[in-house]
Formats: structure tokens, C-alpha cells, sequence
């Protein structure tokens, strides 16, 4: 069978595109059914990574780490599958799972004249350029820097080779975090696969915009919570509060907003009764669906899925953290 991306390979069995975490249980629980595995492993490669399938043996199923899910079952196509707890892949968040450590960097050769380098780094907005011979021979780098210090030190490069540093290379299976003081110290670093051919470079950029990927949901749900909680506080006693806790959890003291689940919130603010004591002239069933369309997101979000949430779900938290902006802005809070 030729390969497959990973994103193809998840809609064939939930027409997805994310490794949420009961969807990485039902496929590893298929796949070891069928005697099979992935190579890579699918649930730590890049979502557009090519993936091949390959016969499985006893130590080789599934990488082994610390860790184990609870049984579940799960209904596809009205088949009832009993899924078995069972270790999960590597968890590690690694560079591999960048689309720029995934994508084949523009690079000059020792003896390309410095002007054509130049002119691709203007082009293509690069602030450097790997210097190389093939796609495993690296020579060094060329950037504005390194033209500059030799233009200061009135040199008067003509070849890339005679413009160019030591470069900075990570591994793909590298973690993310282990490669950030890299990437931070050089500014880029070149990323070299398991075949040693260079397969990307993750710049500066590339990390905050994939921090901003990670942290904006977590961020926004902080501010959410705090809103709420600064909404409800104002206006329930602690012994209003404690009748919206889960009847099952008689045991936990609740004495402000913030020993209530955001479930809780929901069941406290959905009662005509205490959405009256807000007085906020706002729809109950309205802003109870928002909030509960929160909390869905919530749950995801907190299962720290590899792929992040999808941008519907990201606009709802970045929308309803506006709406309680405003509620603030105006006094109605």
C-alpha cells in the first residue's frame, strides 16, 4: 500500500483531523487488531507526515512511557468496540510535529554568488539561508548578520561560502523544549530527520507563533473562569453556591466561585431563579448555551489533544471572552 498522511489516515475511520484522545485509543485498538503499526507512529508525527503500515510485534505495538488509559467503548459504524487500557506513544511534544520542521528549506550552494542568495533571502522574507552541498551536507548559513559583520569588517564577500557561519542543526525527535534554547541563542536552527537529510528550519518566528497555538485556548479559559467567577462572587452567597454543586461530590466545601466546577457554574446560572440575582437584562438560556458550548471546549482543551483545538472551538472561547470584556467595559458586571 503507498503511504498515506496522518490527516488522511484519521478520516478513514472518524472523518477527523485531529488525534483527540479517545479517537489515538479506537485507532491503536484497530491497529492492534489487524497485527499492525504505523512508521512513523502516527500520533507523533506531523498531521501531514507521510505514514506507511508495517506488521507489529510484541515489542514494538505501541512505544512504551509511564501511563495508561482507563477502559472505554466507542461506537463507529454500529459496532460497539471495548477498548482495553493500554500505553500510550511517545507524549512527548517534539519538533517533528512543526510544520516548518517539515518543510524542505530554500538553500545556496559554497560556490552560489552572494548576490543570488541575497536576493532569495529579500524574496522570501528569510533573515538566513543554509548553505549546502546536498540535502545532507550543510556548509554553514548565510544571513543578514553574517553579511553584515563581514561588510562592517570591510570584507567583500562574493560567494555564499565566503559569507557564511557555522550553522545550528536539532534533531526531528528532539522535544520542543529542549531545542528552544537553540533556536532562541541562534535565532533559527536547522532540523535533520531520522535519513539525516535537512527537512526544515524553525526560526524565532515559527516558536512564537507555535507558543501563541499552545498557550492563547489556556489563556483565554483563565480569563473566562475569572470573569465568572468575579460575576458569581458578587452576587451569591457561599451557601447559594453549595447548592450547585454536583449532588454526587456531598464531600467537597464549596465557600466561593472558585470551588465550583464550570459544569457547576452552568447548573447554577441556568435556574430562572439565581439568573434573576444577576440582574445583567441578558437571555438565560442564551448565555447558558454559550457557557456550556465553553465547557465542551474546556474538556478539550485540558486533554491536551497534539493537534490543538479546531478554530470553531478557538472562536468560541476568543468570542465569549469578549462578550465578558464588554459586560465589564459597560458596568453591566
Amino acid at each position: 500500500m503507498p503511504p498515506i498522511t496522518v490527516r488522511a489516515f484519521l478520516n478513514w475511520f472518524w472523518g477527523t483531523q485531529r488525534r483527540g484522545r479517545w479517537i489515538v485509543v479506537y485507532i491503536r485498538s484497530r491497529l492492534a487488531e489487524e497485527g499492525l503499526r504505523t512508521v512513523p507512529d502516527f500520533e507523533s508525527t506531523y498531521l501531514d507526515a507521510e505514514i506507511t503500515f508495517d506488521l507489529a510485534s510484541q515489542t514494538n505495538v505501541i512505544h512504551p512511557f509511564a501511563g495508561e488509559v482507563a477502559e472505554a467503548v466507542v461506537v463507529t459504524d454500529n459496532t460497539e468496540v471495548q477498548l482495553s487500557p493500554q500505553t500510550f506513544a511517545d507524549p512527548t511534544y517534539r519538533i517533528s510535529k512543526l510544520a516548518a520542521a517539515n518543510r524542505r528549506p530554500t538553500w545556496v550552494r559554497p560556490d552560489s554568488s552572494l548576490t543570488e542568495a541575497i536576493t532569495l533571502m529579500m524574496a522570501n522574507d528569510f533573515s538566513q539561508l543554509p548553505v549546502m552541498v546536498n540535502e545532507r551536507d550543510v556548509k554553514g548559513t548565510v544571513s543578514w548578520k553574517s553579511i553584515g559583520s563581514r561588510l562592517a569588517l570591510r570584507q567583500s564577500p562574493q560567494w555564499a561560502r565566503e559569507a557564511m557561519d557555522p550553522h545550528a542543526e536539532i534533531g526531528s525527535d528532539a522535544s520542543l523544549f529542549t531545542a528552544i534554547p537553540v533556536i532562541v541563542d541562534h535565532e533559527y536552527a536547522l532540523v535533520r530527520g531520522p535519513d539525516k537529510r535537512v527537512v526544515g528550519i524553525i526560526t524565532t518566528t515559527d516558536l512564537s507563533l507555535q507558543f501563541q497555538q499552545l498557550s492563547e485556548p489556556f489563556l483565554l479559559l483563565g480569563e473566562i473562569e475569572n470573569h465568572i467567577r468575579r460575576i458569581i462572587d458578587a452576587r451569591f452567597t457561599p451557601e447559594m453556591l453549595a447548592a450547585a454543586k454536583d449532588p454526587a461530590d456531598g464531600a467537597r466545601s464549596v465557600g466561593s466561585a472558585s470551588d465550583l466546577t464550570f459544569g457547576e457554574y452552568k447548573r447554577l446560572l441556568e435556574d430562572p431563579t439565581r439568573w434573576a440575582a444577576l440582574g445583567l437584562g441578558l437571555d438565560r438560556a442564551v448565555f447558558v448555551e454559550l457557557l456550556d458550548k465553553v465547557r465542551e471546549t474546556r474538556n478539550d482543551v485540558m486533554h491536551f489533544d497534539p493537534d490543538g483545538i479546531e478554530d470553531q472551538a478557538l472562536g468560541v472561547l476568543r468570542d465569549f471572552a469578549k462578550f465578558l470584556r464588554t459586560l465589564q467595559t459597560v458596568g453591566a458586571t
